[in-house]
């Protein structure tokens, strides 16, 4: 009964955070905030987290989740790696459109993710807070381009970890940009066209 209680007493703070992060952003949340929604006394709230910090990577932790999900889904029915590729982008860009004060962490994540080796031996330093639960999605679309390219629907020509950087760049573009464009249909049309360049084509030679 204890340890059910523990984790209602968590699962209730994650979803008071969710709820004043949508409707003041993470920066203008306090901890009193999200204590008060969740009817618990603010000390309760460092027996379950150090930091809001803790809840965005938590979260990042639910995309990750979701989306190995989404896909395991789509796997088990044989989708291509081209169909995977599409999926795993719009997965992750309604959780992040939905989630939109956890946009900063993910891109600054994937950020750490791409320079964490160099840095680490460079400096000899401890891995900083933010690296502690990068989401693995580079990862995950690494390992569907690296089979897509196995079974020849993916151009072999242009290295893996290029396609996934190429991938992984589009939440940080749509982020940013200017164009008369939902989020998720900027994500959506980048994605169309990334699919278009990296599908292997069937060359006909007289």
């Amino acid at each position: 009964r204890r340890e059910r209680k523990k984790l209602q007493s968590r699962r209730t703070i994650l979803e008071a955070a969710i709820s004043e992060f949508s409707k003041k952003g993470y920066k203008d949340t306090s901890v009193a905030d999200i204590m008060s929604t969740a009817d618990l006394g603010i000390g309760t709230f460092y027996n379950y987290f150090n930091s809001k910090e803790d809840l965005l990577f938590l979260l990042l932790g639910r995309l990750s989740e979701t989306l190995r999900m989404a896909l395991a889904e789509a796997r088990a029915a044989e989708r291509s790696s081209l169909e995977l590729l599409e999926l795993g982008a719009r997965v992750t860009a309604k959780f992040l459109d939905e989630n939109r004060y956890v946009m900063p962490l993910f891109l600054s994540a994937s950020h750490h993710s791409m320079h964490h080796g160099m840095a680490n031996a460079t400096e000899g330093t401890e891995n900083p807070p933010s690296s502690r639960m990068t989401p693995q999605i580079k990862q995950v679309f690494t390992e569907i381009i690296r089979e897509g390219q196995a079974a020849g629907e993916i151009r072999s020509d242009v290295p893996v970890d290029l396609i996934a950087e190429m991938f992984h760049s589009l939440y940080q573009a749509a982020a940013f940009s200017c164009l008369e464009l939902s989020f998720q249909e900027n994500i959506a049309l980048k994605t169309r066209l990334l699919l278009d360049g990296i599908r292997k084509r069937n060359e006909k030679r007289a």
